[in-house]
């Protein structure tokens, strides 16, 4: 496993515990601990920030491997980067990003998942050269996709539809991971080694008939075989310290007739700054104009009852009625909350803190649609088939009942609006946050 390296993910936001360096002295040296995670932090890196420093400098020291996340950086940026000898990026978009970090000495990770689809378009810069350097992931993958389409499993075909050889496929699966997290006991099907062995049906669909860790199958064609270890999690039930929560907290003032929006981009996490007409009342508080694609978003502080709550804009979300509120925001995992009215949106934010966490959609004063999340707010005590039928219901029902796009996956995507670490413009529970700049901004253009 790797340690996580930012929490939170920057100091601009709020989250249930921090986790320095000297927190990570204390368990780093686990040797389940292949190294820290990926270093989201990636301005801070790049400035050579004191406790940023001081994190990949332990790691160094025990001679651990880093991940790594930065989206949009090049030139000498990124040489600062990869001078910390960070290992890794999966916030690949481009071929040239991809080949920018290869020529680096780094390790592009090719992904797709749920939200993000970036695998297509950098195996076109793909070669049998620079393979080597090459892994896949996911990055967040729904149970629904994973029931359906698979999951490494899927990259593979990907990879054979768009002409990859399925050898240099399984490379990227396979061997290259292991060396690039120092896995030396595997990475080839050889004596003194891990038999981990996946057999498939053929080299096209990529269909697994059998599986074995060390030697002993574990599943065939369909069936896990295996046993499953119980845990106790009442130690890790969600936390919700938010007291006297009302609308008032949802009131958006704005002193101009523009401002600045969240504008969603489909297929990936990227959002865009940008400008939008308002509509105000006497009061100059934000009203939402049904002609327009633009409604509020919240992000509601829950961990430490700080009372800090931000309210900006959100464009290209396509949402026409009431509310949802979510537990699930990336990586301190506050409340978001979006709808076209304070009351809806009241009601949702209200309703996620008492079920203790997880997805609430409301309409016209009603909760229609709810799934706990029991497990920090953030994961089902249930299995993914029930998760999987439940996420896929609210939905159905976020596109029918709320008239949201139909591009826009309507959960996942809201995940990530509070993840200022990735561009262009995200908001925590402290304000509106341009991340190109990497400082907080007026929502007033």
């Amino acid at each position: 496993m790797m340690l996580p390296s930012c929490v939170p993910a920057t100091t601009w936001e709020d989250a249930g515990a921090v986790v320095d360096a000297k927190v990570m002295e204390e368990i780093i040296a686990d040797d389940d601990i292949l190294g820290l995670g990926e270093f989201m932090d990636y301005p801070n890196v790049v400035a050579a920030q004191q406790n940023v420093m001081d994190k990949i400098l332990l790691a160094k020291k025990h001679n651990k491997i880093i991940d790594g996340h930065s989206p949009s950086l090049t030139g000498k940026e990124l040489n600062a980067y990869a001078a910390t000898r960070i290992k890794t990026d999966h916030e690949c978009e481009t071929v040239q990003d991809m080949q920018e970090r290869m020529s680096r000495g780094m390790y592009a990770i090719l992904r797709q998942g749920s939200a993000c689809h970036d695998l297509r378009v950098l195996l076109k810069g793909l070669t049998k050269e620079n393979s080597r350097r090459a892994l896949l992931c996911t990055d967040d993958c729904q149970p629904k996709t994973i029931l359906t389409l698979g999951h490494l499993d899927n990259h593979l075909r990907i990879c054979v539809e768009e002409g990859i050889d399925p050898i240099m496929a399984i490379q990227m699966a396979t061997v290259n991971a292991a060396e690039c997290y120092g896995l030396s006991d595997r990475g080839a099907i050889a004596p003194g080694l891990r038999a981990d062995i996946v057999l498939f049906e053929d080299l096209k669909d990529f269909k697994v008939t059998h599986m074995f860790i060390e030697g002993k199958q574990q599943a065939s064609n369909g069936e896990y075989e295996g046993s499953v270890k119980k845990h106790d999690i009442s130690s890790v039930f969600s936390k919700f310290a938010v007291k006297d929560f009302s609308k008032e907290k949802l009131k958006l003032k704005i002193n101009s007739t523009k401002a600045y929006a969240i504008k969603i981009k489909t297929g990936g996490v990227v959002t865009e700054k940008v400008i939008v007409p308002v509509s105000t009342d006497e009061d100059n508080l934000f009203i939402y104009e049904p002609s327009q694609d633009v409604v509020k978003i919240a992000v509601i502080e829950r961990h430490n009852n700080t009372g800090n709550v931000a309210v900006g804009l959100l464009a290209g979300y396509g949402m026409k009625k009431g509310a949802i509120a979510i537990s699930i925001s990336h990586d301190s995992h506050n409340i978001i909350a979006v709808g076209v009215n304070d009351d809806d949106m009241e009601l949702a934010v209200k309703s996620l803190i008492a079920q203790h966490g997880g997805i609430v959609l409301v309409n016209d004063g009603k909760v229609i649609g709810e799934m706990p999340l029991v497990v920090a707010g953030i994961m089902s005590d249930r299995d993914g088939e029930w998760v999987s039928e439940k996420l896929t219901h609210l939905h159905d029902m976020a596109h029918s009942e709320f008239l949201i796009s139909k591009d826009v996956e309507p959960i996942m995507t809201l995940c990530f609006m509070s993840l200022a670490v990735i561009p262009e413009i995200k908001i925590t529970s402290r304000g509106i946050f341009d991340v190109t700049k990497f400082e907080f901004i007026n929502i007033e253009a």
